[in-house]
C-alpha cells in the first residue's frame, strides 16, 4: 500500500520553489540533482513526505534531442517524455537502455507513483529548461 498523497500533491504544485540551478557544488546540499550537459546542475530542495522518494531529471528545451532517439521515440514533447522516463529510472534503479526495449518514453501502468513536467523559464545565465520531478513509494 503506497504512503497517504496529500502532501505530495502540494510539493509538486510547488515544484518551481524547490528547484536551483548552478554549479555541482553549489547543489552538494541538494536531496536529488540532475547534471546538465554544461555541467551545471539543477537540485531539487523540498523533504518529501513520509514514505516517499523524490527524483528529478532536467535537459535545456532548446537543446536538439539525438536524431536516433528521435526516430525511434518521436520528436513531439521529446524532452518532456525524456525526462519522465528518465525520473521513472532513478526510482526502479534501472538504465535507460533496459528501460527502452519495455516502455519507450511512456509511464507503465502499474507505476504507483506521480510526475510532473515543468519548465524553468531561461534567465540572465541560461536557457529555458524542461525539468521532470517524480515521486514514488519508498519500500
Amino acid at each position: 500500500m503506497a504512503p497517504p498523497r496529500s502532501d505530495l500533491d502540494q510539493l509538486l504544485a510547488d515544484a518551481e520553489s524547490h528547484l536551483r540551478v548552478g554549479s555541482v557544488a553549489e547543489m552538494a546540499g541538494a536531496l536529488t540533482r540532475s547534471h546538465l550537459p554544461d555541467f551545471r546542475c539543477v537540485g531539487w530542495y523540498g523533504d518529501p513526505p513520509a514514505g516517499w522518494t523524490i527524483v528529478i531529471d532536467a535537459e535545456y528545451a532548446g537543446a536538439e534531442p539525438p536524431a536516433p532517439l528521435v526516430t525511434r521515440f518521436g520528436a513531439a514533447d521529446f524532452w518532456e517524455r525524456w525526462t519522465r522516463a528518465e525520473c521513472l529510472c532513478k526510482l526502479a534503479d534501472v538504465p535507460m537502455l533496459a528501460w527502452w526495449p519495455r516502455h519507450g518514453l511512456d509511464v507503465p501502468a502499474g507505476f504507483t507513483g506521480v510526475w510532473r513536467t515543468l519548465r524553468l523559464p531561461a534567465d540572465a545565465d541560461r536557457p529555458e529548461l524542461v525539468v521532470s520531478v517524480a515521486a514514488a513509494p519508498s519500500y
